[in-house]
This record gives structure tokens, sequence and C-alpha cells, in this order.
């Protein structure tokens, strides 16, 4: 019986020390009750023939006041910046099925002969451009005339067939566009809109990530036009 009670009186001891330890592990941090209360322990200890000088105990007092304030107020700000982020995210949801205008010329077909939509921006007019649809292999697999083109964004767009009259293979293809740019063969660089697949939010306050059909992404803020349908 006496090795029972022994026992019951190791686990007590056992007990105290564990919680003794998570209060250490809490008390890492001086709050404004233990600023209080240093405080207390200062005035009463203080030689009587140097008392406190009141411009040191304000000092004090004011020097913990703003860091305390500034602590609560870092608070918020973590508070406000979550808020922020998840309130884009929500936002950013509601983009999901719709395409948004990316600025890179390759794209996904879907193989079902599904019309593919660009635009291009012009500093200055072209005349005798031609979209060349070229797939994974750099080959031209359609040709689409466009023309004149004016200064300025003008949109233009694919159905989706090859030159054949079959609809393309599904993957990846890109629009290379070219034409006279004042009597000077040039590039034309084009836009694609792209379909959103999901929304991704990168950590607390991080940026909001919209992954588009065919495995890219890009910020929520990168986004430079949003599709009507």
């Amino acid at each position: 019986m006496e090795s029972v009670k022994g026992g019951g009186v190791l686990d007590n001891l056992r007990w105290q020390q564990e919680t003794t330890k998570v209060a250490e592990e809490r008390s890492d941090m001086l709050t404004q009750a233990d600023f209080f209360a240093l405080l207390t322990q200062e005035l009463a200890n203080q030689d009587p023939t140097k008392p406190v000088d009141n411009n040191e105990m304000i000092s004090q007092m004011t020097g913990f006041s703003t860091t305390d304030g500034i602590a609560n107020l870092n608070n918020k700000f973590e508070d406000f910046s979550s808020m922020m982020g998840s309130s884009q995210a929500l936002q950013a949801s509601s983009l999901v099925g719709r395409s948004v205008l990316v600025d890179d010329n390759r794209f996904t077909a879907s193989g079902n002969g599904e019309e593919v939509n660009g635009k291009l921006k012009l500093d200055k007019p072209a005349s005798n451009v031609i979209i060349y649809v070229e797939n994974q292999q750099g080959e031209v697999v359609q040709q689409v005339p466009l023309g004149n083109v004016p200064k300025g964004e003008f949109g233009f767009s694919w159905d989706g067939m090859l030159a054949n009259g079959e609809p393309a293979d599904s993957g990846l293809y890109r629009f290379r566009i070219a034409g006279l740019v004042e009597g000077q063969a040039s590039e034309l660089q084009a836009m694609t809109y792209r379909n959103v697949d999901s929304v991704t939010l990168s950590g607390v306050g991080g940026q909001v990530q919209l992954n588009l059909q065919g495995g890219s992404s890009m910020a929520l803020a990168d986004v430079m036009e949003i599709s009507q349908g």
C-alpha cells in the first residue's frame, strides 16, 4: 500500500513540473500587467536618496505604451490582410468558367473545333496581316487573313479548324501574326483569351492565382480583360 501511495506522490510531482514548464513557455513576452508589476517593484526598492525621476518614469510608460500599440496595430493589419485576401479569392472565384485576356500567344485547343479568341494591340496600323496557327511542333496548320488592321486594339478569332477542314487535335498551339507596318515586314504580338479552371489563394495575405486551361497560371492583378461571355 505504501508503494502505491509513493507512486501517487511522484505522479503529482511530475504533473506539477509539466504545468510549470508550460507556464514558462507562455511567459516569454511581457504583458502590460507584467510591466506595471516591475514598475511597482522598481518604486518599492528604489534608493530613497535617489528617487526615480518623473521624466524617466513617464518615458518608460510611454515607451511601453508605444510598443504595445505597435504590436496591436500589427495584429490588426494581419487580420485586415487576411480578410482582404479572402475577399479577393471570393471575387476571383466568380471568374471560374470565364475567359481572361493573357499577354501570351500560346493557348490550348479543346479538339472539338471550338473557337479561340485573341486580340492585337498596335501602336501603328498594319496591312496584309495574316494569322498563322502553329502546333506544338511549329508546323503551320491554318492561316487566317485579317487584311488591314487599324491602330489600337483589334479582336480576332480562329474557328479551331485545320486547313483540310477537320477540327484541330487537342493540345498546345500558338498564334504567329505577321504583317506590314509602314511598309516593313513585322511580327505582331498576339494576346489570347484563356479559360479559368480554378482559383488558388497563396497563403495568408498572398496573391490570388488564376489557374488557366492548359496548366498555366497568372496573378489576379495581372488580368488585362475579362470576357463578356
